[in-house]
């Protein structure tokens, strides 16, 4: 019998060691290649059916996005709960990633100082709520822990320090300032979009950087509203006039206005709110059910405040609602102009509630005796923002609001702004500039 004939266990000591630490080694490199898999196509994702309320924002701010600014004293606020109600062991980490949010391969502590994995231990139990929870928080970055560049990063959270045990991720944006953003949203000369979309037209002073190639070395991402679902990237500069780039091409940065958002008030359950039509309240659980909706395209815009497609965890009625607040099955129903299904379309439910997800989850399903779609979430206290959004059956990537498009409506934009010398390895996050559509605020206004 020769060497090759034998069994593992026969073989030497010190080659029995070899063996085990290549199988390690395959399985970390297995394991880390599925995780940049799934998080270049889902940055923001939950993974496990028993967490609900993910809230990832500056801390104090549940409307802002989670940016922060290298070498500062900012604070970035996580909350989250599990519905299993017990004590896990949840533990963080950074994935630097590029513009594009493709996870980029360098090693993480060429971008982390000190350690590159936390365990959240700041937890409770709820109190008062129907629905048993444990609600767990965390500050971010901590203390023993230093980001040294700039850029996109998704926060992985996870079971156990295991990062296979994946639980969900968010996205993050560490700002180092090296750009000055200004701009304005303006009407579209455009007749066919005139009246129903906002150009967004800026300037941004990059004072400092090389400005021989900036139309490839700089890129710019525009959020409306905070979402990244209908994003608009990859626009490059319509002028280059020493360090200062304008960005005013008549096309390259237009959004549908839309309409402004439903709302929905569950900061009480037992003071049902003007949506709220009627409620079940059982011993270990709460059923809400709303006024069915109507299809608001043909009607005239109006303005009113509301969150820009984002929500509020609130109560009118506990003390901290983060771990008071209770849960509800919330059941959402729209009525179409004909009381027939639209041709050729999924309705979706949508919002910062859903995550813009459009799957199973949240698509409405026509009910045929009643003429609705139907759909329901199961939410927590707060203030909500929703819309319904159609997705073309032939054409996914066809997708529009069903509130109607104007170009007056209030929407909050984000202007992003990367820069990548042609020796770097990453994209920098270097300039963040916000802008409004209007700030006049009116009563009434068509």
């Amino acid at each position: 019998m020769n060497r090759h004939d034998m069994k593992n266990d026969a073989l030497p000591y010190d080659e029995k060691r070899v063996n085990k630490f290549y199988k390690k080694i395959l399985l970390l490199a297995l394991s880390g290649l599925s995780f940049i898999i799934t998080n270049a196509q889902y940055a923001d994702a939950v993974y496990k059916e028993n967490v609900k309320a993910v809230r990832f924002h500056v801390y104090g701010d549940q409307l802002s996005l989670p940016v922060y600014k290298l070498n500062s004293s900012d604070q970035l606020e996580l909350n989250f709960d599990d519905l299993d109600a017990n004590v896990k062991s949840y533990y963080y980490c950074f994935q630097l990633c590029d513009y594009d949010w493709n996870p980029v391969d360098i090693s993480p502590f060429l971008y982390i100082k000190g350690f590159t994995q936390q365990r959240i231990s700041t937890y409770r139990y709820s109190s008062i709520a129907l629905t048993r929870y444990t609600h767990y928080q965390a500050i971010v970055p901590d203390r023993s822990t230093t980001l040294t560049m700039s850029g996109n990063y998704i926060l992985k959270v996870y079971l156990d320090g295991d990062t296979s045990k994946l639980v969900f991720t968010k996205r993050m944006l560490v700002l180092e300032q090296k750009a000055s953003i200004s701009g304005q949203v303006v009407q579209p000369f455009t007749p066919q979009l005139f009246r129903t979309h906002q150009k967004i037209q800026f300037n941004a002073n990059i004072n400092g950087l090389n400005t021989f190639s900036a139309a490839q070395q700089i890129k710019v991402v525009v959020l409306q509203n905070n979402r990244w679902d209908n994003a608009i990237k990859d626009i490059r500069p319509t002028f280059v006039r020493g360090n200062t780039l304008e960005y005013s091409t008549e096309n390259s940065c237009v959004f549908p206005g839309g309409k402004e958002w439903r709302w929905l008030d569950l900061r009480s359950f037992r003071l049902q709110s003007d949506r709220v039509q009627k409620a079940d309240y059982n011993k270990t659980s709460t059923n809400i059910y709303l006024f069915t909706d109507a299809d608001r395209s043909g009607q005239r815009y109006v303005y009113f405040k509301d969150l820009n497609g984002m929500y509020l965890i609130e109560t009118y009625e506990t003390i901290n609602p983060y771990w008071q607040g209770d849960f509800a099955t919330v059941y959402f129903s729209l009525a179409t102009p004909d009381g027939k299904p639209y041709a050729d379309k999924d309705i979706y439910l949508a919002g910062q509630l859903t995550n813009y997800e459009f799957n199973d989850k949240t698509k409405m399903t026509f009910n045929e005796a009643k003429g609705v779609y139907e759909v329901t979430a199961f939410l927590k206290q707060g203030y909500y923002n929703y819309t319904y959004i159609a997705v073309d059956k032939n054409n996914p990537a066809q997708k529009h609001d069903l509130e109607g498009d104007y170009w007056e409506t209030e929407n909050d934009y984000t202007i992003l702004m990367y820069y990548k010398s042609f020796t770097d390895r990453t994209d920098q996050l270097i300039g963040v500039g916000k802008i409004a559509s209007r700030t006049d605020k009116p009563g009434i206004s068509f």
